[in-house]
């Protein structure tokens, strides 16, 4: 069992996880465009998977919000993961409930990812939790110019707003807020999201024959 300091240390930290409800025609759909729909869902669902695991290794509290509807029985077992669904709006709308949400729950540190990064590892999401214990905000950035993670201990608006989302200066224009604002911050190393066929590892172009 775990003990009263590691459950409190669990409750004080909540992992938001977004992710697209996996629907053939919709999952990946800029990879889709290379190696066609079945392939796209089938690597989104091993990125899913890959997502689930990993996060299970995070001593802290998962919640994960799908983009249409609720999947009561999937990759993310409902013992391990509260569930919900993201609200209407921009991505940035989106983001921004949620956290609002958490941090109205009595969350101390929150942090998003979402579920297409394969380099991703359960010591670096580690180390943004660790990271908010002195800074405002931590940020990992994307090679493509957006994040892959975003933590916050307490909730501005600013860095929801005013971006142009799945563009490569979504993460330049957060480090801006963050800088104005006069916010301290700490970046996490920078790794890819799986978009387009060129950010797909050898190993898995390999594994799914594309």
């Amino acid at each position: 069992m775990l003990s009263r300091a590691l459950r409190k240390n669990m409750k004080d930290r909540l992992l938001l996880i977004f992710v697209k409800n996996p629907v053939l025609g919709t999952a990946k759909t800029r990879l889709a465009a290379s190696i066609g729909d079945q392939k796209a869902l089938d690597i989104y669902n091993f990125l899913l998977q890959y997502t689930a695991t990993l996060t299970q290794k995070v001593e802290t509290e998962r919640r994960v919000l799908y983009s249409t509807e609720v999947e009561a029985s999937d990759l993310f077992d409902s013992a391990h993961f509260q569930k919900g669904i993201q609200e209407k709006g921009t991505l940035g709308e989106k983001m921004q409930a949620a956290f609002t949400q958490a941090f109205e729950e009595g969350y101390k540190r929150v942090l998003i990812i979402g579920s297409d990064c394969y380099e991703l590892h359960p010591s670096i999401v580690e180390a943004a939790f660790e990271a908010l214990e002195k800074q405002s905000f931590t940020i990992g950035p994307a090679k493509d110019g957006g994040y892959y993670l975003l933590g916050m201990r307490q909730l501005e608006s600013a860095v929801f707003q005013h971006k142009k989302w799945s563009t490569n200066r979504v993460y330049q224009d957060t480090i801006i807020d963050f800088e104005v604002l006069g916010y301290p911050y700490e970046v996490l190393p920078t790794l890819s999201d799986i978009d387009y066929l060129e950010d797909l590892p050898q190993e898995l172009k390999i594994q799914f024959g594309v």
